[in-house]
C-alpha cells in the first residue's frame, strides 16, 4: 500500500471536499481518501495501478492547485 499526502489550495468548503472525493474515487487502486479541509491537505492510500503522477492530475484537473 503507497501513502501520499498532499497539500492543496483552493479548497474552500464541504462542497471541495466532495468534488475532490469523487474525482479521486474514479482512479483505480485507490483505498482510501482523507480530505481535511483546516489544514488544505489531502492524504490518499492506493494500490496499483494508481500512480502519484495520476492522482495529482486528477486533482488538479478537478480545478484546485498542490502547493
Amino acid at each position: 500500500m503507497n501513502k501520499i499526502h498532499l497539500n492543496i489550495s483552493g479548497m474552500a468548503n464541504s462542497e471541495s471536499k466532495t468534488k475532490i472525493k469523487n474525482s479521486l474515487t474514479k482512479i483505480e487502486g485507490i483505498q482510501q481518501i482523507a480530505v481535511d479541509l483546516a489544514r488544505g491537505s489531502v492524504e490518499i492510500e492506493y494500490n496499483s495501478p494508481a500512480t502519484e503522477n495520476e492522482i495529482k492530475t486528477c486533482i488538479e484537473n478537478t480545478g484546485y492547485s498542490i502547493k
